[in-house]
């Protein structure tokens, strides 16, 4: 029986590099007989947090209607978490961020999430690897603190067109990486 992965994205470019990742990814994981969801955070309309504690205290996990609430059910099920995402100013673009941010109403809702494992896919256009610290850094420090197993990362640099990564064996390397989900 193959596990539950929810493939979150942030670019809200379609079919941009990322998107491509988040591909590959899902169709080496699926191929192996996982359940893959792919949930497209860039293109959601998801607003920050409000902090306002009252999560869950309606029917859905946010009191302020967005489109969060409908990504808090795959966040409850899922076993492995795919965050594929460009880097926007060395860290998450701020939609995805926004999303990562509401999983706050998981725990002030009291809410178990299934998620044990979880794997970071970034791309960008810096040609340096260190640029990529602090996107690296705070995906770290989310996994530690939600106690997530980090299974894998691949980062991509110096791509910047849409379609660059085709010229990379990053969609190789991530597809293998699905294949190797089992």
């Amino acid at each position: 029986m193959g596990k539950k992965i929810l493939v979150l994205t942030g670019s809200p470019r379609k079919g941009g590099n990322s998107d491509l990742m988040a591909d590959a990814f899902m169709k080496g994981a699926q191929t192996v007989g996982n359940t893959v969801t792919k949930y497209e955070a860039g293109l959601n309309k998801i607003n920050g947090c409000k902090a306002c504690n009252r999560c869950y205290s309606k029917a859905e996990a946010c009191v302020f209607e967005d489109d969060f609430n409908t990504l808090a059910p795959f966040l409850e099920e899922s076993n492995i978490l795919v965050l594929a995402t460009p880097m926007y100013w060395f860290t998450f673009p701020a939609q995805l961020k926004a999303a990562l941010d509401k999983m706050y109403a998981l725990l002030i809702g009291g809410r178990q999430s299934n998620i044990k494992e979880s794997i970071l896919l970034a791309c960008a256009e810096t040609e340096e690897m260190a640029d990529f610290d602090g996107l690296v850094r705070t995906y770290e420090l989310i996994a530690a603190y939600l106690k997530w197993t980090d299974l894998a990362r691949i980062l991509i640099p110096s791509v910047v067109e849409k379609g660059d990564i085709l010229q990379t064996d990053a969609l190789k390397r991530v597809e293998r990486l699905g294949l190797s989900i089992k």
